[in-house]
């Protein structure tokens, strides 16, 4: 049986519709399994070694230059890669209507099905006209968490039962685990993802320093990332306040999934790469701001604790404890 998934974007959304590929595998363990995704995130999907094939789409960049002849040549190549393989089975997981649009581009085989969203989430983009390419709608809870949505859309469509535990498999390739960017500490290291797009989403200045005081008298340095102008400036001004903190050089996505993979203690606000160290089980504390918990919460690890919710910011009081109960288990995991 082939396979096809369509989820282009974001960086979080394209980590949680992991686990689905794995309960696919784990119930068709010979079905192909491709992935249409944005091209910055096909990196990300390569980590899956249950994807058989990445089909990278630039909707994002074709936008900016709809009609050049580049764009063109491009969007020809890609209908081509879409039409490679006729496909038995063609998930449409994000429920837009761009991303159903690809979808019925892509090549059916006879009695294949479109599977796609039958409703939105509570507060999510779904987009109506997106069921218009469905063969098959799947009704989804109106708080199904995004990890559960991807995974009940598959079992449904497929004929089984959403069982067993998230599993997002994603693996760092051999050569990543003896590379030592010039960045990276020698010992463990906290991360401080303090950044997002939505200045709502952020955690107040004040309570990262005193959280970084905290882990300075446990010795444990901190690196701050970046991806913005304004979230360099803020790390900047961070760590001019701590003695135990380290401003990156802007990273490619695969050194800051690295980072997130490699980290002894995550403390990130709900973005993206928060959700890549949640993913890889590392010990993370998920702050939410101003986003509802229930959405992206990691609720499949002792390692991962998950404070705040929509319109009640986590107190650093509760951040300190999580960060306590955290390094306690890496203490016993170290001895052990």
């Amino acid at each position: 049986m082939n396979i096809l998934i369509v989820r282009v974007s974001s960086l979080g959304d394209v980590v949680h519709n992991m686990p689905m590929v794995s309960d696919i595998r784990r119930h068709y363990p010979d079905a192909n399994i491709d992935w249409v995704v944005e091209e910055g995130y096909t990196s990300l999907v390569r980590l899956n070694p249950e994807v058989r094939r990445i089909i990278p789409i630039a909707l994002r960049r074709w936008r900016e230059d709809l009609f050049s002849i580049v764009t063109r040549h491009e969007f020809s190549h890609f209908r081509r890669q879409l039409k490679q393989d006729a496909y038995d089975i063609i998930f449409d997981t994000q429920g837009l209507l761009k991303t159903s649009v690809v979808m019925r581009m892509a090549r059916l085989a006879p009695n294949g099905k479109r599977v796609g969203l039958a409703n939105a989430t509570e507060g999510s983009g779904y987009e109506p006209l997106s069921r218009i390419f469905h063969t098959v709608s799947v009704a989804v809870g109106l708080r199904t968490p995004a990890v559960l949505r991807a995974r009940q859309v598959a079992a449904r469509a497929l004929g089984y039962s959403v069982d067993g535990p998230v599993d997002f498999n994603l693996q760092m390739p051999e050569m990543a685990h003896e590379l030592s960017p010039s960045w990276l500490p020698c010992q463990q290291y906290a991360v401080f993802f303090h950044g997002s797009a939505r200045a709502e989403k952020q955690w107040p200045f004040e309570n990262w320093i005193r959280i970084a005081q905290q882990l300075a008298a446990n010795g444990m340095p901190i690196l701050l990332p970046w991806g913005s102008a304004a979230e360099k400036q803020t790390a900047e001004k961070l760590a001019a306040q701590m003695s135990n903190a380290r401003v990156l050089p802007k990273l490619p996505l695969m050194e800051a999934v690295m980072l997130a993979q490699r980290a002894s203690l995550v403390v990130g606000v709900d973005t993206g790469l928060t959700h890549i160290a949640a993913a890889f089980n590392r010990p993370t504390i998920e702050l939410y701001c101003d986003s509802p918990r229930w959405k992206t919460e990691g609720d499949w690890s002792d390692q991962i604790i998950n404070l705040g919710n929509e319109g009640s910011s986590p107190t650093v009081e509760e951040v300190a404890v999580a960060v306590d109960v955290l390094q306690g288990r890496l203490s016993q995991s170290n001895i052990a």
